[in-house]
Formats: structure tokens, C-alpha cells, sequence
């Protein structure tokens, strides 16, 4: 056996012992172990940390024996779960690279986990002839073609957590709390986490906001003897103002905004209308981490299995997808580049709103 061959395998197995010390590492290590034990016995796993690292990864394939090669059972599988804008070059040269690095390295497949932007990835590396296999990870929840992401419901969990603890000190103290939950471009979480913990007010990118639409339903709380308000705002909420204007003219607003983010910006907006003491509390990345919960680790199971029979039966370029409470597969050309909003009219929307709660509009 080659002792450079295994030099390099021990470097790969190394990179992938490292991913085990954040939750969606975690997570995608639990799938990456089900992919291993049902693509084959025997078979080593290596674990390529991002697409930064398949940009820079130096592997020589002639250090690689075939006795390495029979050992590895002529799979090896890496789990790229960052986007590649983290690299300087050019599109062009970014994908050049990664491609050069899949051919020298002779992957047998790539089992990529990510949401949105590693999708994008995984297709155009599918497109250009490497073997590809995806599973939705993201907390977001809003990778086209798929029900639920593995990460969501740990980070819904932790959401409804904060929430809820906030809700007594709001009560003791007649006070409203803001609480910004993560998503930038879709309100999933905050809709889902909003709804489970009793907040008065969900705010979501989906509905553009009305300040004044807002404020009306913290005074009418506050005419009833509800002295306190829980408003949960996704980060990425937006005024009806801000709908209305231009691309370019909405990012200059953002960057000339004198408020650390849109929740502080709203808290002010609320306490000139209603005078009313406004705090704002941002739970931000404690909604990434920790250990995932128990239904994201059978969601990892199942989307783990799935991947593999595909791998098995040679089925690449696809990602495997709930629909229906069923794992399937769905076509990367199909998921890439596409965003699943939440319908401002869906059967969660309307519960919300039939519940007596604000919507922001």
C-alpha cells in the first residue's frame, strides 16, 4: 500500500473528524455515516470540508495504489456544505478548479449537503460530468422542490424556546419584545416558530410590513388588558415602502439604515406610535447550533438511506426530497436557482391570521 496514498486518505478523514463540532456538521455527518453503511461494508468515508476546499484540495492521483483504491471500494463520498462565493477567482475559474480537483482526485461521487447556494454548486458540477448526489440542509427551509430541510426543526425548536422564555418577562413587566428570527429571504422559520411559541405579531419577508398596521394591534391588545406584545420579525422583513422601490434603490436604504439590523429599526418605528416600552432580543446564531433534534436525526436517516440507494443504482444528479411525507428524488436542474417562499396565502398563513394574529400588514 502506498504510504503517500494513505497520507492523503488520512488528511481527508481528518478534515471530516473536524466537522463534528457544530450541529449542522453534525447533522450532515449522521446522514454522510447512513450513505457509508448502505452504499457497501468497508467502505471509508472522505469528507471534503466546502467548496473551498475542493478548490484547493492537492491530491495526486498517482500516490493512490489500487490497492488504495480496493481498500476504498472504489467510492469515496464528500460532503461540501459551503458556498463557493467564499473564494476570490472568478465564476468561471471557481468552477474550473473544482472540476480539475474532482478529476484528479477520480471521486467516484460527491454526496453534497447544503440549501441554496451549494445547490446552485452541485448542479453545475452534475452538468459538467461529476457524479452528484444532494440532501437539503438548511435551516431556512426554503430549498425548492422539498418539503422540510434537515436543520429546520432544530432551529424552529430553539426559536419557540427563546420565545417562550421571553413571554414571562413581557407579562411582568407589560412590555413588547421584538424577537428577530433568522431568514433572510423566506419567512419559514419565523412563521413556524411564531405560531408554536403564541406570538402576537409574526412579521415575515413574504408580507411587506406596516409599522402603523402593527402598532394598532399591540394598542388593541393593550385596550383588552394585554399589556404585552411578542412580535417575532424574520430578518429579513421588509416595509411596504421598501417593496415598492427598485433593487438598487432598496440597497442603498439598507446600507444608509442607521439600525444594526431591521428588528432595532421597527422597535423605534413602534415606540414613537404606541409610546410603549420596546426591547428587542436576537437569538442569531444559537439558532445554528447545538445537537439537532430527534426529528432532524430521523430526517438525516431517512434522506441518508435514500442518497445511497441512489449512489447504489447509479441514479446522480438528483436530490433526495420529501414530498408528501415521502423520500424522493428530484432533478438538480429542477432545484438550482429556485427559492420556495412562503405563500401569502397558504393553509399557515390563513391559520395565523384566523388565530386572531398580526400578520404586519
Amino acid at each position: 500500500m502506498a504510504r503517500g496514498g494513505m497520507g492523503n486518505i488520512q488528511q481527508l478523514m481528518q478534515q471530516a473528524q473536524r466537522m463534528q463540532q457544530q450541529m449542522a456538521q453534525k447533522q450532515a455527518e449522521l446522514a454522510e455515516k447512513t450513505v457509508t453503511a448502505q452504499s457497501g461494508g468497508g467502505m471509508v468515508t472522505a469528507t471534503v470540508n466546502g467548496a473551498h476546499e475542493l478548490l484547493e484540495l492537492s491530491i495526486d492521483p498517482d500516490v493512490i495504489d489500487p490497492e488504495d483504491k480496493e481498500m476504498l471500494e472504489d467510492m469515496v463520498v464528500a460532503a461540501v456544505n459551503q458556498a463557493m462565493q467564499q473564494a476570490e477567482e472568478n465564476e468561471a475559474t471557481k468552477l474550473e478548479k473544482m472540476l480539475d480537483t474532482c478529476r484528479r482526485a477520480r471521486f467516484d461521487c460527491l454526496v453534497i449537503l447544503g440549501g441554496n447556494g451549494t445547490h446552485k454548486t452541485a448542479n453545475l458540477l452534475s452538468e459538467h460530468g461529476i457524479p452528484v448526489v444532494t440532501l437539503p440542509k438548511t435551516i431556512d427551509n426554503d430549498l425548492w422542490g422539498t418539503q422540510v430541510t434537515f436543520g429546520f426543526q432544530s432551529a424552529m425548536n430553539i426559536a419557540v424556546e427563546v420565545i417562550d422564555s421571553i413571554h414571562s418577562t413581557a407579562f411582568s413587566h407589560s412590555r413588547v419584545f421584538i424577537v428577530e428570527i433568522m431568514g433572510h429571504k423566506a419567512g419559514w422559520l419565523t412563521l413556524h416558530a411564531g405560531i408554536a411559541s403564541g406570538a402576537d405579531v409574526i412579521v415575515i419577508p413574504e408580507i411587506p410590513y406596516d409599522a402603523r398596521a402593527i402598532a394598532a394591534a399591540i394598542q388593541q391588545r393593550a385596550r383588552g388588558g394585554k399589556l404585552f406584545s411578542i412580535v417575532a420579525v424574520a430578518e429579513g422583513a421588509i416595509s411596504r415602502e421598501e417593496a415598492a422601490m427598485s433593487k438598487k434603490d432598496f440597497k442603498a436604504a439598507r446600507a444608509a439604515m442607521p439600525y444594526p439590523s431591521i428588528s432595532y429599526r421597527l422597535a423605534d418605528e413602534l415606540q414613537k406610535i404606541t409610546s410603549q416600552e420596546i426591547r428587542v432580543t436576537i437569538p442569531g446564531h444559537f439558532q445554528r447550533g447545538g445537537a439537532p433534534c430527534a426529528a432532524d436525526r430521523l430526517l438525516c436517516t431517512r434522506l441518508g438511506v435514500a442518497a445511497a440507494e441512489l449512489i447504489r443504482e447509479g441514479k446522480f444528479g438528483n436530490m433526495v426530497a420529501v414530498q408528501n411525507d415521502r423520500i424522493v428524488p428530484v432533478p438538480l436542474k429542477e432545484v438550482a436557482g429556485r427559492l420556495k417562499t412562503v405563500p401569502v396565502d397558504g393553509e399557515l398563513v390563513r391559520a395565523a391570521r384566523e388565530l386572531g394574529l398580526c400578520m404586519g400588514d
